[in-house]
């Protein structure tokens, strides 16, 4: 639907995933950018002058105080996922919090209990679900186009900047490759089976620090289903995704979380190519914006593509991973 008055915005945290979703907040014309918030004020101030934001604030308390703010985007460190989000549902801010949504699957149900006693807006931030190839990708499965999905394979793996000290390496910091971009695999095969594996069997490579640094994941939901699943922070990996059934395969590439190209090749009929481009003036993070708004202006509570009980599901799903 098109809204009918602008939606404010606000962001906490000033990393790269905040400038990145800034950027697709930009192509929208009803996403007003009204303020982020930063504990340095004067980090705060740079990003907003930089990102096109209204005002800034050197606290995070001060911007869920600021009336023109409908709801904020969180793209803290992954563990101040929770303290940051109770932050704005107690003061009756909507939220998008990017993922992982939580670091543990309890921290995820106190704040999804928390927003729902609230009456407050909430949703993970898995982009990948809103953009044209995604959204395309499950009208196909839907259809029955390659019959039921019976195997896939997916993974996410970079090589990245070997600082020991940062973010992605720090076992206080919610680094290691699962949480920064196996979420994406795992979150992608509960968006194809629609549920969680009965079975899960993993292997990990730990890093000097202690993360996780590379792992396999193999799953198995029953009636000849499963999924093989990979990511890495210390490799580059393919990032295809392919979708196998009875009447043939999908190939979704060549990152499968962007979804530009898609490859439908049935038994009996060859293969043919689809192409979704993000469009113009937009970026992936366009797509879940304009869902949050949408869904806020419909007087909604919760995402139906990325609901908070699938949310939820799926922590518990990397919590067994982790156990492993």
């Amino acid at each position: 639907m098109a809204l009918d008055k602008s939606t404010g915005w606000g962001i906490i945290g000033c990393g790269g995933i905040s400038k990145k979703f800034a950027a697709g907040l930009k192509g929208l014309q009803n996403a007003r950018l009204v303020a982020v918030g930063a504990r340095n004020a004067d980090r705060a101030r740079d990003f907003a002058a930089k990102n096109g934001f209204e005002r800034s604030y050197g606290s995070y308390e001060e911007l869920v105080r600021d009336p023109d703010i409908d709801v904020v985007y969180i793209g803290s460190i992954h563990p101040a996922h929770m303290k940051n989000t109770l932050l704005c549902i107690e003061n009756g801010k909507s939220v998008l919090c990017e993922k992982p949504f939580a670091m543990n699957a309890g921290q995820a149900k106190k704040m999804i209990d928390s927003a729902r006693s609230a009456g407050v807006f909430l949703m993970e931030a898995m982009w990948t679900r809103f953009i044209p190839g995604i959204v395309e990708l499950r009208k196909l499965l839907a259809e029955g186009s390659i019959g039921e999905a019976g195997s896939l394979s997916a993974g996410f793996g970079f090589k990245a900047k070997r600082d020991l000290e940062g973010r992605l390496f720090s076992p206080q910091l919610g680094g290691g490759a699962l949480l920064d971009v196996g979420i994406y695999p795992v979150s992608f095969a509960s968006m194809i089976f629609g549920c969680q594996p009965r079975g899960i069997e993993s292997t990990v490579e730990f890093g000097p620090t202690g993360i996780d640094e590379k792992a396999a994941i193999v799953m198995d939901y029953g009636n000849n289903r499963s999924a093989n699943l990979s990511c890495s922070i210390n490799t580059n990996t393919d990032s295809e995704a392919v979708i196998c059934g009875a009447k043939g395969m999908v190939r979704v590439g060549r990152k499968f979380w962007s979804a530009e190209k898609i490859t439908i090749e049935l038994n009996d009929e060859g293969s043919k190519s689809l192409d979704y481009p993000i469009e113009p003036g937009l970026n992936g993070y366009s797509y879940e914006a304009m869902a949050v708004m949408n869904d806020i202006a419909n007087g909604q509570k919760e995402n139906r593509i990325m609901p908070l009980s699938e949310t939820l599901e799926i922590m518990k799903t990397l919590d067994r991973i982790r156990d492993q």
